[in-house]
């Protein structure tokens, strides 16, 4: 099958350089970033500092360096931060901020919104007493599992930690998801927040980078960590090329994305499929325990990859237009209709009246019941 005709929903990371992406890297100008040489780098940091309203912004390689530099700039050794059990920052990298950083977490329970409970944060912050470790900064997520956090709930929240004397840290990975989802502009949807780390691939379907965003005395300190962390690259304007590109050009269009989540999760609950409810472009679908192997071999061969699991899921993203949603959709389609007919047939040839399986049979059919 031809690569352009697979249809992968495993994540928007997946996504490719469009044509006009393309052009934009090979024109780009570039220099010694390390020096500070190269120009469009220098002009994507200044361009977006202005855009999201902070004094300035840092490009990264990926956002789990960005994120990384952006709390060990915030936290000394010994220090604590309070996060989600459910953010990345905490669960899928690796144990960073502790392993290099020398930062304890202290994780607390996500709420069904994605939030965290802000009687739970106040009783998470220690005292100030030789014994605990200082608790310094509390770390959200927007977009969480494709939720976008309550505007209300940020304001609250960020609010509260100031009030408290803590620094606050927002890992933006799908951030634009979240300004498209809830209306807000880019601004407000950061209000608050000290510092902001922001993925320009993902959705927005840069090939890598992220940026940082802060005051600029923790961007001159996360630029030593970016050192220290090996993310300091040289001739990197192809990149903010793209970046740039993706800000300027690629920011709108997500909604599309979020269009065509709701289509398909519309689509997989007509299949009778428990579907949650999708606010961005992430659609989580129950998948019985029962078919997990039968569909992990029929949707490759029909050009579907996705993460299978009892709760799977599909995320939509540029490179998965309507056309290719519905092709996904009609091959979940027919793997059910098959099931369903199987299942029909077993029912009818076990019933008393056509004289019941054979044994052998019987257990081997015994999934369809």
């Amino acid at each position: 099958m031809n690569r352009s005709e697979i249809i992968d929903l495993r994540s928007d990371t997946v996504t490719r350089p469009s044509a006009a992406m393309r052009a934009a890297m090979h024109a780009a100008e570039v220099g010694d970033d390390v020096y500070g040489d190269d120009p469009s780098v220098n002009r994507l940091q200044d361009y977006a500092a202005d855009r999201f309203g902070y004094e300035a912004a840092l490009w990264f390689p990926t956002g789990t360096q960005s994120n990384l530099a952006a709390l060990m700039s915030h936290c000394g050794r010994g220090d604590e931060m309070i996060v989600g059990q459910d953010a990345h920052t905490y669960r899928y990298e690796q144990g960073g901020a502790a392993v290099l950083g020398s930062i304890q977490p202290q994780p607390l329970v996500n709420q069904p919104d994605g939030s965290l409970a802000l009687a739970d944060i106040a009783a998470a912050i220690k005292p100030d007493d030789l014994h605990f470790a200082r608790t310094r900064l509390l770390a959200l997520e927007n977009t969480i599992g494709g939720k976008v956090l309550p505007p209300t709930y940020v304001r609250d929240a960020t609010l509260f930690a100031k009030s408290r004397g803590l620094a606050t840290h927002l890992d933006g990975a799908r951030l634009m998801n979240a300004v498209i989802a809830s209306g807000q502009s880019e601004r407000e949807a950061v209000a608050g927040f000290d510092s902001l780390s922001l993925c320009l691939s993902k959705g927005l379907g840069a090939p890598a980078g992220s940026l940082l965003f802060g005051a600029k005395p923790l961007i001159a300190n996360a630029k030593r960590w970016r050192k220290a962390l090996g993310g300091g690259l040289r001739q990197a304007g192809v990149y903010a090329a793209a970046g740039l590109h993706a800000l300027e050009h690629q920011v709108a269009r997500l909604a599309e994305d979020h269009d065509n989540a709701v289509h398909l999760a519309a689509g997989l609950a007509a299949l009778g499929l428990n579907v949650e409810p999708v606010q961005t472009n992430m659609v989580f679908v129950e998948i019985a325990q029962e078919d997990l192997a039968a569909l992990k071999l029929y949707l490759p061969e029909q050009g579907v990859i996705a993460s299978l699991g009892t709760r799977t899921r599909l995320v939509t993203h540029l490179d998965a237009p309507r056309d290719k949603i519905d092709t996904a959709l009609a091959a979940f389609g027919r793997y059910y209709a098959v099931k369903q007919h199987a299942t029909a047939t077993y029912r009818a040839a076990a019933s008393p009246a056509a004289g019941g399986l054979p044994p052998g049979l019987a257990e081997l059919y015994s999934g369809m019941r």
